[in-house]
């Protein structure tokens, strides 16, 4: 090998600060390693190191269903980065050389994809396929992709399927699902994709079928459909629904004995392949429905490796082993017998790897021992290839180094660098082949001391020092141990220097203390150590012999020694060499009280040992004060997110000083630490230094990614918003992938955005997508997304129903029927149809005239499988019209063309009012208005009528009116103590409606009141009695006299019989009255009354003369005063007495109008 091949990398000092990727083709550490493998320590340094291509993305097998489904894809790593080819059918093959193909080459990949148009261009591709990806340290070698085609599955026209069973017999409904190459799942739904309710009786087959091992009556629906998924090219086939008419048995149910309906026959043969899952299945008829149950006939069941589904109609292994082979026996049984059915299952292996050969290292000269192994049934054979070319046993005969054993093991013996390689074992049987790469890496690696520089070691004086001095190189450094002492370390028989590097001294004294140096023979490399010793802990005062007498106290005492720095000794006690745990025995201590406090901080926080999402934070503890630390509680706080505070990050016990911290990627980090005890919290410590952590890409993708499609031609894409702290690094985005589920194959169209949601326009009506979402940021792509189903947005269905018809069930009830649309134009999820119903009037007519009537609209909404619907309450005898709409959830479509219909004439419905009236004590009149809904022409009424009796069975009275116009009708001959009880019917030539119901009785002759009431007052008397029921209203009247006076009688206005109260008013209080009550000139009762309060006495000043006579004197001297007031008014002059007569004329006006007052007033 050249020698630009050996690995030279720096030593202490000199390495670049990145970390050992722990060499990624290192597939195993736990596999049996050969003689002097080189594991490389994860604290190892090193830069650039070579490595031999490892295929990260192994091409797949793929079945080719359309042009845009032929990918083959292979990627790998190494560095240097690894070159690609391809082998078909054994043959190479350039796919760049292909115009057909197409041929994306990437640093790390290789594809190639078609650019025909036409499926028929396909085929020409089918074969094995074989990738090859190689570098200047070996080729690696991909597994076997195999290439086929096939025509995807399509719906195929049918007819519909209507099935007629009786009651309590079996039936199946087939499916009989599209052939193809891919295995279907199956789901029997109804019209609303609800799935068909199974249960025991009702089970789908294997084989898709819906087997009933019995039918009821409400098996029957006309809905049974069996929707076919197929995962590969995403799609799914409605077939058409099945009806099922169950109709009742005309005997009784006669029970069955269980019968097999799946499998036929008494056995069945089973081939299955290691690993596989497969089921075993009984389906089964009968009366009562049968009960299944499962066992081995030549063993016990396990329990653990098998499971029963479909109501234990199905034998489930899932991972199937040799070891399941065997007989197993289903038995169905109910009350009538029992039915059997034998599998014999026979498991064969493809080749499956016992052990492998490892990835390793190894250092010139050594020997290299690949082991392979395989089973499998029938017995694999072995083969090894090196970089993919087969090395036959003649090939290793010409190298002596090179050997196989007979166990198919590979021996290289002395290696160079030049047998670096690639070696491939390939184990194959007539059920496949399995290929494994194992890396040969033959490599130099300098020197290294992994052990920190000036450790400090602190051990007791008597005990055994370990000092560490881990190295790690290729060729194995050979490490050498010096202290300051002039002798060799080694010459000291107490000294020992074990393999790994590390010094034990045994026994050590206060002289081994001072500082050791490790260094690499032939190299600069070197660290210091040292070791400090601490002085033993001894007894000074041992406890002394004592006599005692019983009964008095022993004291024994006891002083030690110990070093300062390891704290105070623990002492025990012990009586012939057990613990005293004697009662008797007191122990005397001296013990001193200390209040205790919260802690004080930790202090000097260090932050080491960092990696890419991890640092190791040490701290030293403040004082307890006397109540040891319970807990250290480290905090962070996001020097980018400072808005958050502190965060809580880890608790670790009392007893550390450290914690190791898992930190996000692309934070800055400061820490601190709070110290807890039983009296509380310290104050935190002063935060760390600033932690910054390296950018990765995104580890996670965002949750509930979804479609909220709601405008037409528009796919809405939405998820949940990720937390910043898992963007992991810079130029956050979401990648938003998205293509049809069916028809644009392979190829996703890809966006970005930084916020959800993401809207994808002119994309059509209601269409399936595939979208996923991930998260990408400037340094790479979160983990792949899986693809979830979403629709674009609906719009309003283009087309009406067509065919829509009406027949007329009966007056009040019709059928609608019309023919389903087609879905494509329903744009949307088809919710179904809507049924405008709108009554456009009575088809009565009125003087010639059709009668006015406000038009009424009813909706009647319908399922999406319905093509018919039987609607009831419609208004007989009336004019209407129908349209029907189909309807999805963003509206609906164009209705039908209207269609006319008139329903039949009806009974009517109750007459609008019924008043009765009696015109004497026999006769009773009835008044009515006729139906508000005649629902057809009127031809009359019925009048039923009865006496109301306890025992209600008075005999039914009946009067037919022939007249629709009448609507009054006068009864006779009714008795005159009886209370009556009237039906009154409307008729049109449907027959009778319903009735309007009255109850009442006759009116007697009335008579005037008895027993009247009187309640006297000051001014009035109320007079109140109890009218009677049932008689006519008659008039009387009240006169009244008072006593004592000459005035005369008064009467009243005429009083009716039938109001119970009458005040009578204007009385003078104090008075006595005489009261009469006349009916026709009659007296029917008198009586004699005094009113409330004191008579007034007639006054003087009220007396008619005088007054008259004041009011003159008044006048006379108003009209003097006025003239005066005149006279002085035009400034003439009069004489003293003129003057005097004015004045006096004024006074004696005013006494008179004052004694004129003061009477009228007394």
């Amino acid at each position: 090998m050249p020698q630009t091949q050996r690995q030279q990398v720096g030593s202490r000092g000199q390495c670049s600060s990145r970390l050992l990727p722990l060499l990624l083709f290192l597939l195993s550490l736990a596999a049996q390693p050969s003689r002097a493998v080189i594991h490389i320590p994860p604290n190892y340094h090193i830069s650039d190191l070579k490595r031999p291509p490892v295929i990260t993305t192994q091409p797949e097998s793929v079945t080719v269903f359309s042009v845009e489904d032929l990918v083959m894809r292979c990627e790998a790593n190494g560095n240097p980065s690894p070159t690609f080819r391809w082998t078909k059918d054994g043959q190479e093959f350039d796919p760049s050389s292909d115009p057909e193909l197409n041929v994306s080459e990437d640093t790390g990949s290789s594809a190639f994809f078609t650019l025909s148009n036409t499926v028929d261009t396909l085929k020409q591709y089918q074969g094995k396929y074989v990738c090859y990806a190689s570098n200047e340290l070996g080729t690696a070698v991909s597994n076997e992709a195999i290439l086929n085609t096939d025509a995807p599955p399509s719906q195929q026209k049918e007819k519909k399927v209507s099935v007629k069973a009786e009651e309590g017999n079996s039936i199946v409904l087939k499916c009989n699902p599209p052939q193809s190459s891919m295995q279907p799942i199956i789901h029997w739904m109804d019209w609303r994709l609800h799935h068909i309710e199974l249960s025991d009786r009702v089970v789908v087959g294997k084989d898709g079928n819906l087997y009933f091992a019995h039918l009821t009556i409400g098996d029957s629906r006309n809905d049974y459909t069996c929707n076919v998924q197929y995962l590969a090219t995403r799609t799914i086939l409605a077939k058409e629904p099945i009806t099922l008419n169950v109709s009742p048995s005309n005997s009784v149910l006669r029970n069955r004995r269980p019968h097999m309906m799946r499998p036929t026959g008494s056995h069945s043969s089973y081939h299955a392949l290691r690993g596989q899952t497969i089921e075993l299945e009984c389906i089964v008829q009968g009366l009562p429905t049968p009960k299944v149950s499962w066992l081995r006939k030549d063993g016990e069941l396990s329990e653990t490796r098998t499971a029963k589904d479909m109501f234990d109609r199905r034998l489930r292994f899932s991972n199937i082993s040799e070891s399941d082979g065997g007989e197993y026996q289903c038995i169905a049984e109910n009350s009538q017998g029992k039915a059997t059915h034998t599998y014999i299952v026979t498991v064969e292996a493809a080749p499956y790897w016992t052990n492998e050969p490892v990835s390793q290292l190894y250092a010139p000269g050594e020997t290299v021992k690949l082991d392979c192994k395989a089973d499998g049934i029938p017995t694999p054979i072995i083969s090894w290839t090196m970089n993919g070319i087969t090395l036959s046993g003649r090939t290793t005969d010409k190298d002596p180094r090179r050997s196989l054993t007979a166990g198919r093991s590979l021996i290289l013996k002395d290696v160079n660098f030049g047998d670096t390689a690639i070696y491939q074992c390939q184990a194959s049987n007539k059920h496949g082949t399995i290929l494994v790469n194992a890396n040969v890496f033959v490599i130099e690696l300098p020197a290294q001391i992994m052990t920190e520089d000036m450790n400090m070691y602190t051990f007791t004086e008597g005990s055994k020092a370990s000092l560490d001095c881990e190295t790690f190189g290729s060729p194995k450094p050979k490490v050498i141990w010096e202290s300051a002492s002039l002798t060799p370390l080694l010459a000291d028989p107490r000294v020992n220097l074990l393999t790994n590097g590390v010094l034990e001294i045994s026994n050590i004294t206060h002289d081994d203390e001072g500082r050791y140096t490790c260094s690499v023979q032939n190299s600069t490399l070197s660290i210091s150590a040292e070791l400090e010793v601490l002085n033993r802990t001894v007894i000074l005062s041992p406890p002394q012999a004592l006599k005692v007498q019983p009964g008095n106290t022993a004291a024994f005492t006891c002083l030690s020694l110990s070093d300062p720095k390891l704290g105070s000794p623990l002492i025990q006690w012990r009586k012939n060499d057990q613990n005293i745990q004697c009662i008797r025995v007191v122990v005397i201590m001296m013990s001193f009280l200390f209040p205790s406090d919260r802690p004080d901080p930790p202090a000097l926080l260090q932050i080491t040992d960092a990696k890419l999402r991890a640092v190791t934070l040490s701290w030293t503890p403040g004082d307890d004060h006397n109540s040891a630390v319970l807990e250290y509680v480290v905090e962070f706080e996001d020097q980018g997110s400072k808005e958050r505070g502190w965060e809580e990050l880890k608790r670790v016990s009392g007893n550390k000083k450290g914690a190791s911290l898992p930190l996000w990627p692309y934070m800055s980090y400061r820490f601190r630490v709070i110290a807890i005890n039983d009296v509380g919290k310290s104050d935190p410590s002063k935060p760390s230094e600033t932690h910054n952590t390296l950018a990765e890409a995104p580890d996670s993708n965002p949750e509930d990614v979804r479609s909220e499609s709601t405008d037409p031609d528009t796919l809405v894409i939405t998820w949940e918003e990720m937390d910043k702290r898992d963007f992991n690094g810079p130029n956050f985005r979401y990648r938003v992938l998205w293509r049809r589920v069916v028809g644009s194959g392979p190829n996703w169209h890809t966006n970005y955005t930084t916020a959800p949601s993401f809207t994808v326009s002119d994309i059509g009506n209601f269409s399936a997508f595939e979208i996923k979402v991930q998260a990408v940021n400037e340094i790479g792509d979160g983990p792949e997304p899986d693809p979830f189903i979403g629709y674009s947005g609906e719009d309003v269905p283009l087309e009406a129903p067509m065919d829509v018809g009406v027949v007329l069930i009966n007056s009040t009830t019709i059928r609608v029927t019309w023919a389903a649309v087609d879905k494509e134009t329903v744009r949307g999820h088809l919710l179904g149809y809507k049924i405008y119903l709108t009554r456009t009037g009575s088809r009565a007519h009125h003087r010639n005239r059709r009668a006015r009537e406000p038009e009424s609209t009813v909706v009647v909404e319908t399922g999406a499988n319905e093509e018919q619907k039987v609607i009831t309450d419609l208004r007989p005898y009336s004019h209407y019209a129908l349209a029907v709409t189909v309807f999805n959830s963003k509206g609906e479509g164009p209705p039908s063309e209207t269609l006319s219909f008139k329903t039949q004439e009806g009974v009517p419905g109750p007459p609008m009012s019924l008043m009765l009236d009696s015109p004497s004590e026999t006769e009773m009149t009835l008044v009515w208005t006729p139906p508000g809904e005649p629902n057809g022409v009127l031809i009359g009424y019925l009048l039923q009528y009865q006496q109301i009796v306890e025992s209600d069975d008075s005999p039914m009275q009946v009067e037919t009116i022939d007249d629709p116009i009448v609507t009054h009708l006068t009864l006779k001959g009714l008795d005159r103590h009886s209370h009556y009880r009237f039906y009154l019917r409307g008729r049109t030539a449907a027959g009778d409606g319903e009735p309007i119901k009255r109850e009442g009785a006759t009116t007697l002759d009335g008579a005037p009141p008895a027993n009247i009431s009187l309640s006297v007052g000051e001014n009035s008397v109320n007079l109140s009695w109890v009218a009677k029921k049932r008689h006519r209203n008659v008039s009387f009247q009240v006169h009244y006299l008072k006593k004592d006076d000459d005035s005369k009688w008064k009467m009243t206005e005429k009083v009716n019989s039938s109001q119970s109260f009458y005040q009578l008013q204007g009385l003078t209080p104090g008075s006595h009255y005489h009261l009469r009550f006349t009916y026709n000139n009659n007296t029917f009762w008198d009586t004699n009354i005094k009113t409330d309060g004191t008579e007034m006495q007639p006054s003087f000043a009220t007396q008619g003369w005088f007054i008259g006579v004041v009011s003159a004197v008044v006048l006379l001297l108003l009209i003097l005063l006025i003239l005066c007031f005149i006279k002085r008014s035009k400034g003439g002059k009069y004489s003293g007495k003129c003057n005097e007569c004015c004045f006096h004329g004024q006074y004696n006006v005013r006494l008179l109008l004052s004694h004129a007052l003061n009477k009228l007033s007394g």
